[in-house]
């Protein structure tokens, strides 16, 4: 018993490398680089997995209804071209998920992408939690996630976690998901992925 509450421990201890701030681009900013991408709308639940361990390093949330935003709690990761407001990025064109999938990629961690065709009511559904959710306190990557998962129709099923493995296991069991592995040997230190400034 003892022993599980200290790993469980360390595990939060782990996830607390996810950590952010309150931000609010401006409107003219977000309007700027308004993007949807082609095609149906889709939520792709975003996890990093230490490649040593195989623990959940950080969870977001890649969502695409009428434009196509990432929901990245409590994250590192940031762009002048992804105006962000409170931990929901704006303007997720293809380069843009590119960036943001290579910098959580690394030789330590691999990203898995499990996408999932929904109605667009649903992807509304889900941005509009993502942005009145408010900036994601630390280590709360896959809690808040999971909790604005867990509202949405046909998503019920998904349990309030904090831990990214037990998020994306319950969401690998929806029906119709897609999945996808992307490994990296870029070096640990991925800050010189992020913009200077």
């Amino acid at each position: 018993m003892l022993r599980r509450a200290f790993l469980s421990l360390v595990l939060l201890l782990g996830l607390a490398a996810c950590g952010a701030e309150p931000i609010w681009s401006e409107q003219h900013e977000i309007d700027r680089v308004a993007y949807r991408a082609p095609g149906p709308a889709k939520l792709t639940l975003i996890t990093v997995i230490n490649n040593r361990s195989g623990a959940g390093g950080h969870t977001g949330l890649l969502i695409n209804g009428s434009q196509r935003v990432v929901w990245d709690p409590a994250g590192t990761w940031w762009s002048p071209n992804a105006p962000e407001r409170n931990d929901l990025h704006y303007g997720m064109t293809d380069r843009m998920v590119q960036v943001y999938v290579d910098y959580h990629t690394r030789e330590t961690y691999h990203t898995v992408l499990q996408e999932v065709t929904v109605a667009p009511e649903v992807a509304q559904m889900a941005t509009r939690l993502a942005a009145t959710y408010g900036a994601a306190g630390k280590a709360q990557c896959s809690y808040s996630t999971s909790q604005i998962l867990s509202q949405l129709p046909g998503f019920e099923s998904i349990p309030v976690s904090y831990f990214p493995t037990k998020t994306m296991a319950a969401f690998a069991k929806l029906p119709g998901v897609k999945t996808r592995k992307v490994y990296d040997d870029d070096p640990d230190d991925n800050s010189g992925l992020l913009p200077a400034g």
